[in-house]
């Protein structure tokens, strides 16, 4: 009877588990975030239009520096493609200097482009 009894328990376990894994898979999405266009802060109506001249990036405040600081090690394009969170671009920042050697530009620069890429090209706080 207590075999019985561990196995009716082990089942009962399974199948919960295997619920929850339902629910979580139905509701977890970790690429959702990457289908999401990126958010502008002017919103979508009055977003800034791209500059040719600096590859396509909105033209807003901050696009030359923007431009000049990330196209010394790859295009636009890598840029535009993003949907981070504003936490993300900030640990990107350290992680580019830290790990891949950029640059780091003066103070106030550096939050003008941080500021920058979470306006234009980012998913969220």
């Amino acid at each position: 009877m207590a075999s019985f009894s561990n196995a009716v328990g082990c089942l009962a376990t399974a199948i919960l588990l295997l619920g929850a894994a339902s629910v979580f898979a139905q509701t977890y999405d970790p690429m959702a975030a990457a289908r999401k266009p990126a958010r502008s802060l002017l919103g979508a109506e009055n977003a800034a239009a791209p500059n040719p001249e600096f590859g396509g990036l909105p033209d807003s405040a901050g696009a030359e520096e923007t431009f000049y600081q990330c196209t010394a090690c790859h295009s636009t394009e890598i840029i535009k493609q993003q949907h981070l969170t504003d936490a993300r671009w900030d640990y990107l920042w350290d992680w580019m200097v830290k790990e891949q050697g950029m640059v780091e530009p003066d103070e106030e620069t550096k939050e003008l482009i941080l500021s920058y890429l979470k306006g234009n090209f980012s998913a969220g706080p």
